[in-house]
């Protein structure tokens, strides 16, 4: 695996809109300027590619342009890391046009850099890890660095800040507090705090042995099995069209071009490793989750892992009803759980780096990087 450097003060980071082009939307305008602010007080210069502000129909209609703002990143040697914007439904159309370019895949072997994103930015992630580079799971610019309150939020604010050194010998604990998702990100509620909920599980172990050992893989859980089930388009196709997607059919085709340039990792791939997982912001229903986890056991994805880290459902939603939905799907008592972890779709959110090996102690409520 390839290695990117860690942050520094002074780099210049790109701002990539790679799925959804919300950000190029007036109503975000407010978002853009806190991100600003915030990655300038990091010490960092933030560079907005040709196109992360295209805008919602520019971007759905010219997946080619997504993947040029990402080619150009990495070709440019003035940036040292890249931003998601915010995750989407459809960041897989741009492989076509990243995977079939010999200068592109060249690019992110010879320049490689830190990329950061969550939800949809799976795709994006696991395309990375087929051409061997480490990217980092868990924050965007709107989510995260563009957080309405008056300060990031302080846990998040710290998982961002690691990203300056190297990940070795750090842990990730559980956070004291939970937060609500908004409902209102106007520009009206810019410097008001979310709803904060006093932790009240922590880590929870749901089976296996407390301690456990491997090397991270995963993602979003909806994204995971997207990319093998084929009827997206049918189950999500009302959510679809209420959301103004303007073609749903191009879902059917996810699962084909992801097999084409082999995104998913295989059985093999999966050996050894600790799968970390967690639910969207559409909360799905138990079922559509025990259907996806199907999907997952099909392809020997939970006969070759050495155990699971969850992250906490957004809102709390579903919370004992998922974890029923795992052991109950895996059929395997012996294979380690670790649920309620903070990252991925719920506030706050640690960052996973791909590749990291991690040593897991659910009884000291800790995953350490070694």
């Amino acid at each position: 695996m390839i290695y990117p450097e860690p942050l520094q003060k002074g780099d210049r980071v790109a701002i990539i809109s790679l799925s959804s082009g919300m950000l190029g939307e007036s109503w975000c305008a407010h978002q853009i300027e806190l991100g600003i602010r915030r990655l300038r007080e990091f010490g960092l210069e933030p560079v907005f590619m040709e196109n992360a502000l295209s805008g919602i129909a520019e971007i759905w209609t010219h997946p080619e342009l997504r993947a040029v703002d990402l080619k150009t990143a990495f070709l440019d040697n003035s940036i040292r890391g890249m931003i998601c914007a915010i995750g989407g439904i459809d960041t897989f159309r741009t492989f076509p046009y990243l995977m079939e370019d010999a200068e592109f895949i060249r690019a992110v072997r010879e320049h490689p850099k830190f990329f950061l994103g969550f939800s949809d930015t799976t795709n994006n992630h696991l395309m990375l890890y087929r051409l061997g580079l480490q990217t980092f799971y868990g924050q965007c610019f709107i989510c995260n660095l563009a957080e309405l309150s008056e300060h990031m939020l302080p846990y998040s604010k710290a998982q961002f800040a690691s990203c300056f050194a190297s990940y070795h010998g750090r842990k990730i604990t559980p956070a004291p507090f939970w937060y609500e998702e908004r409902t209102d990100f106007s520009a009206a509620a810019v410097g008001t705090e979310p709803v904060a909920r006093l932790e009240q599980h922590g880590y929870e172990l749901l089976q296996g042995n407390p301690q456990f050992k491997g090397e991270l893989l995963g993602g979003c859980i909806e994204s995971l099995g997207e990319m093998l089930l084929s009827d997206r388009a049918v189950y999500q196709v009302d959510k679809l069209k209420s959301a103004g997607v303007p073609d749903t059919e191009i879902f059917r085709e996810q699962g084909e071009i992801s097999r084409r340039y082999n995104i998913f990792p295989t059985a093999d791939e999966w050996k050894g490793k600790i799968l970390f997982a967690e639910t969207s912001e559409e909360n799905p229903e138990p079922d559509r989750l025990r259907q996806i986890l199907e999907a997952l056991k099909a392809v020997g994805v939970f006969a070759n892992i050495n155990g699971i880290l969850i992250g906490k459902p957004q809102n709390e939603q579903y919370y004992e009803e998922y974890k029923s939905v795992w052991c109950e799907t895996i059929g395997d008592p012996s294979l380690p759980i670790l649920y309620n972890i903070n990252f991925g779709h719920a506030a706050p959110r640690a960052i996973l780096p791909y590749g990291a090996l991690v040593q897991v102690d659910a009884n000291q409520q800790e995953i350490l990087f070694l």
